[in-house]
């Protein structure tokens, strides 16, 4: 490993209250990060209005975000040793505001989609640098606390967002949705460049780069965002334009591969997966960001679709959620520093799967006080599965290394959610076909109940439409409609069962996970 700058600030030296600052401070500037994945999912048809965009065009506003913000995850852990963690958080934090600007400004789509991708890149960085320095700052009885502060913020931060967008959209204007990041940006930026002294740079390492290194791994994670999220919409391998960004994602990542363990200076180092436990909980944490990420991106998406509510409504609704996720931190925290993670995770993982066993159950008729109870279950259980698996990864890492772990940890929660988001649009396009084929099949058996039913519903139109022959059209419509509907309903709760069961074949490995009697961490190693 790279000679480090021997003049290395020692982040132990610093007082207790000082510590709590600096990762205060951090922790304000990752919940700004977090919050903006999802901080536009409730005001997407707001957006495009504004812009003049199409469909199609509006669903990048999301997908630049992810795709930049991936790359940049992995990539942190390299830039906090050759700028030091002060300066990247600054520049983080910094850019990431004023990306937030330009964003605001966007005069078409093709512009917002450039600075949504400038603001995803520029503001991954604060992320996995959170992480490392919560672990490098506190040690024993005061790092148990800290996988549950982290946790909260990485679950609270997009849960809310979709309400933060829907009510500044409904009551000012979707570009404030990007403006109210200023304030705190500036604020996080200029604090970050007065306390946060924990670390030295090294920027001889910017002269070794691996520049191969740093675009294998860039164009495999941003052709797989790009197959992931267009490949629903465009039938997969059907398309010419998947099938070679699946190719250039194969071939990136072997590269990557290779470079990560041949090149004397790799960009991202892949060490940390020699320790089962960070294994463990890596795939833990893939499978908590589909489950997360999906069920935030799927509630709105229902609300919009099936029940046709505004920014405003859907924001109200799953707020509720955000709620739960807080007292759920204190529990968490606390059961952290006195059992076994496995347990946490033994119990956790099959709430999360009754939480949305409970969502399955939803029909066309569900609104705020019917998603209440699926979402208070959620809440609580989620944060049962995040401070484990903070706890299992990260535990035992320092220097270095712990950078380049919490890169990698974190970059499997995103791209869980990535992925997540993506075979949950699959699966809900797919059955809504077999729903709206069954209800067809169904009526076809028999058609005089349709007519007859068209029909009276075409006789109480009569009063508003006088021409029998249009009222008749008209009742027909409104059925068809009315099957879609169902069929889309239907095609949810199936979605949200086929997770439920994904988070109970996660519990599979919980055994095989090396727990400890507490959530107490063992001696961090040193790292090499």
């Amino acid at each position: 490993m790279d000679t480090v700058t021997p003049s290395r600030p020692d982040p132990a030296q610093l007082s207790k209250a000082r510590r709590f600052l600096i990762f205060g401070i951090m922790a304000c500037g990752m919940f700004m990060a977090l919050l903006d994945i999802q901080v536009v999912a409730a005001s997407l048809s707001d957006v495009q209005a504004g812009l003049a965009a199409g469909p199609d065009e509006v669903s990048w506003v999301q997908t630049a975000y992810l795709m930049a913000e991936l790359v940049m995850i992995p990539l942190s852990a390299f830039l906090a040793q050759a700028m030091g963690t002060r300066l990247l958080f600054a520049c983080s934090a910094g850019l990431f505001t004023l990306a937030s600007i330009a964003c605001g400004m966007a005069w078409n789509i093709e512009s917002m989609i450039v600075f949504r991708a400038l603001q995803g890149f520029t503001g991954g960085a604060m992320i996995p640098t959170v992480f490392a320095t919560g672990f490098a700052l506190f040690h024993d009885k005061e790092r148990a606390a800290i996988p549950a502060i982290l946790g909260m913020v990485s679950v609270l931060a997009p849960t809310l967002g979709p309400t933060v967008g829907g009510l500044i959209t409904d009551t000012i204007s979707w570009r404030w949705i990007f403006f109210i990041n200023i304030a705190p940006g500036v604020a996080v930026t200029v604090a970050t460049l007065s306390l946060l002294h924990i670390d030295s740079p090294n920027p001889s390492l910017f002269r070794r780069i691996d520049w191969l290194h740093l675009a294998a791994m860039a164009i495999a994670l941003g052709c797989l965002e790009y197959v992931l999220e267009e490949g629903p919409r465009l039938d997969w391998f059907g398309d010419n334009g998947i099938r070679i960004c699946t190719w250039l994602a194969v071939v990136a990542f072997i590269l990557f591969i290779e470079r990560s363990l041949y090149s004397a200076n790799p960009v991202v180092r892949l060490t940390a997966f020699r320790r089962p436990n960070f294994v463990f909980a890596s795939v833990f944490n893939l499978v908590i960001g589909f489950g997360l990420f999906a069920s935030t991106y799927l509630i709105p998406v229902y609300l919009a679709r099936v029940r046709g509510f505004n920014s405003l409504q859907i924001g109200t609704t799953v707020f509720v959620v955000g709620v739960a996720q807080f007292f759920s931190t204190l529990i968490a925290a606390r059961l952290s520093q006195r059992v076994d993670q496995r347990l946490l995770f033994a119990i956790g993982l099959p709430t999360f799967a009754y939480s949305l066993w409970l969502t399955a159950q939803a029909n066309t008729q569900w609104g705020f006080g019917e998603f209440i109870v699926p979402q208070l279950v959620r809440g609580l259980s989620i944060m049962l599965c995040i401070v484990p698996s903070v706890n299992l990864a990260l535990t035992g890492f320092s220097g270095a290394d712990l950078r380049y772990a919490s890169g990698l940890f974190n970059l499997m929660r995103n791209l869980g959610g990535a992925i997540g988001i993506a075979v949950v649009n699959t699966w809900l396009q797919d059955n809504t076909r077999i729903a709206a084929a069954r209800f067809g099949e169904t009526l076809g058996r028999s058609p005089e109940t349709f007519t007859a039913v068209a029909a009276t519903l075409a006789g109480n139109l009569g009063t508003l439409i006088p021409d029998p022959a249009i009222a008749l059209q008209q009742a027909q419509r409104l059925l068809a409609n009315n099957v879609a509907q169902q069929a889309l309903a239907l095609a949810f709760d199936d979605v949200f069962r086929i997770m439920g069961w994904m988070f109970l074949l996660a519990m599979l490995m919980v055994p095989f996970a090396k727990g400890s009697g507490t959530g107490t961490p063992p001696p961090a190693s040193e790292s090499h």
